[in-house]
């Protein structure tokens, strides 16, 4: 069993005022063959906190940390993370011009591994994957996310998913932009990759659709950069119904010294 382990994470942002806090606290325990979803407003911090995972330089760690099976997670440079088994599909995935989605994956698989994947199981687990996400076979000459439509990129991200096989995969709004058919075949990747391979997922979602689908273990409710409510798939049917104004009452702006 692998564990990420985050506790009392405090994180800031440069901003033109200056580092501004966003994560004022965060305490959270994700094992593989579990999924959690992350629930809040916009401008709660669950992006932030699914970037400060993968690494991004433009967050800055002020408190706190993060551990995979024990090893310091924040000592790690981005490769390094990804060859631990942490994954981030992002919320906007970002186009690389001049570079195939073959080429892409076969050279992330590679760099993962530590060894090229042998070409006739590569190229079949490749078109497999494709097809079950219902992609042209075609996409995989075509430059990464180049010209592809919201939903497209969101399938690829989860092609990767299932073709680079982590331990963890954080999946920042995947659900943003798809449309009703490109929703559920999202998801089903996400299931198969867990079925697959005992993926312990975090979902980070405003709603609850792709819930849905994606039947989460627990949930946590996350205001103004603290996780204020936590519990099963029933805390999301309440978000549902109640949605996020009593927890955003609740919770007190942080100070500009939080985490400090």
């Amino acid at each position: 069993m692998t564990v990420l382990e985050i506790r009392d994470l405090h994180v800031t942002v440069e901003t033109e005022s200056g580092a501004t806090p966003i994560l004022n606290g965060v305490t959270l325990t994700i094992r593989t063959g579990e999924t959690h979803a992350i629930m809040g407003p916009n401008g709660s911090g669950k992006s932030t906190l699914a970037y400060t995972i993968a690494g991004h330089p433009k967050y800055t760690v002020t408190g706190g940390s993060i551990t995979l099976d024990g090893e310091d997670v924040l000592e790690m440079s981005v490769d390094e993370r990804a060859r631990a088994g942490l994954f981030l599909a992002m919320q906007y995935p970002v186009e690389i011009p001049g570079v195939t989605v073959t080429n892409f994956l076969r050279t992330a698989k590679t760099a993962i591994d530590g060894e090229a994947p042998a070409i006739r199981s590569w190229t079949k687990d490749v078109r497999e994957s494709m097809t079950n996400l219902r992609m042209d076979p075609v996409f995989a000459q075509r430059n990464v996310n180049e010209g592809f439509s919201g939903g497209e990129k969101k399938r690829h991200e989860i092609l990767q998913l299932e073709l680079l096989r982590p331990k963890l995969a954080v999946l920042d709004e995947t659900d943003s932009g798809l449309d009703v058919d490109a929703l559920k075949i999202v998801s089903e990747g996400v299931n198969r990759a867990k079925e697959q391979t005992d993926l312990g997922v975090l979902l980070i979602t405003h709603y609850t659709r792709i819930l849905r689908y994606i039947r989460p273990d627990h949930v946590h409710v996350m205001v103004k950069g603290r996780i204020v409510e936590e519990g099963g798939p029933e805390l999301a049917d309440r978000l549902e119904d109640e949605g996020y104004d009593r927890f955003v009452q609740q919770v007190a702006e942080p100070t500009v010294d939080a985490g400090a």
